[in-house]
């Protein structure tokens, strides 16, 4: 028998379904359809709270980043710079050498007397070694004997290095060939007697010949007590310290000429004497 009224089967279909625990299909597609609604929304929040969380983790490796760099790069940085800057200062400024200077000592009497070099860091070579300091036995003829070693010397010998600035303003241009003359002279007014001049000239003479005109300049005391301080046991009454620099010019270089002095030479005297060739412009 046809059914009259199909809507009256279909609700009794539906009836059927939802009593055996089926969906209809209208209902099972309007409940795929809010699914899918709901999916997309709750992986975009998701989405979204990642992507909160990766802005946080880079913002907070950039903070540890910038924290590091502060405390232990920039500052190497700044050091290494610092370092640089020293090295390149250094490396123009030139290094001068205090040649063969040589202390002798007259005392008036025999007597026993330490000596010390008030910048010992600064030597590069000394006999008898120096090590604290000399410690000898002086006498009037100048005749010295080391107390460690009993030997007997002369004089004391060191040499040294330095960076102080040397002035160029006054001295003298000597022409090669005139060199011991001019030393000759100009010793014997600083206080030096001949054999003390002699044994300057003979070091240097063979350097100086060779140039065809040297500057010559004699340094201050006050600026030789600055390159090497000198110091005794028993204060002498005369130090005399000669300390010539000088540099290879052409004939043609102007200077105005030095004032020397002669210094007195009485009671227990220490003369000492050295020299050096100008480094750099």
């Amino acid at each position: 028998m046809n059914n009259l009224n199909p809507n009256i089967n279909n609700n009794g279909q539906n009836n059927n379904a939802l009593k055996n625990g089926y969906i209809p299909n209208n209902y099972y597609n309007q409940y795929q359809n809010q699914n899918q609604n709901q999916q997309p929304n709750q992986n975009i929040e998701k989405d979204q709270n990642v992507d909160s969380e990766e802005k946080k983790r880079k913002k907070k490796q950039k903070i540890i980043i910038a924290i590091i760099i502060t405390i232990v790069v920039l500052p190497i940085v700044v050091l290494s710079i610092v370092y640089l800057v020293v090295i390149i200062y250094y490396s123009n400024t030139p290094i001068n050498k205090a040649a063969k200077p040589i202390i002798y000592l007259y005392p008036e009497e025999e007597i026993e007397v330490s000596v010390r070099l008030g910048k010992p860091e600064k030597i590069t070579c000394s006999y008898p070694k120096y090590g604290n300091g000399w410690d000898v036995i002086a006498k009037p003829d100048g005749t010295l004997i080391d107390k460690d070693t009993n030997r007997v010397l002369y004089s004391l010998y060191w040499e040294g290095e330095y960076n102080d600035p040397i002035s160029m303003d006054e001295g003298f241009v000597v022409k090669g060939e005139d060199t011991s003359e001019f030393l000759e002279n100009k010793l014997a007014i600083l206080g030096l007697n001949e054999k003390e001049s002699e044994e300057l000239i003979i070091y240097w003479l063979p350097i100086m010949e060779k140039n065809e005109y040297n500057f010559i300049r004699f340094a201050t005391a006050e600026e030789i007590n600055e390159i090497m301080p000198l110091e005794f046991s028993k204060e002498p009454d005369s130090v005399i310290r000669v300390f010539m620099q000088f540099k290879e010019v052409n004939k043609d270089f102007e200077v105005k000429e030095q004032q020397l002095e002669t210094p007195e030479r009485e009671g227990f005297v220490v003369v000492e004497w050295g020299g050096t060739e100008i480094k750099g412009e």
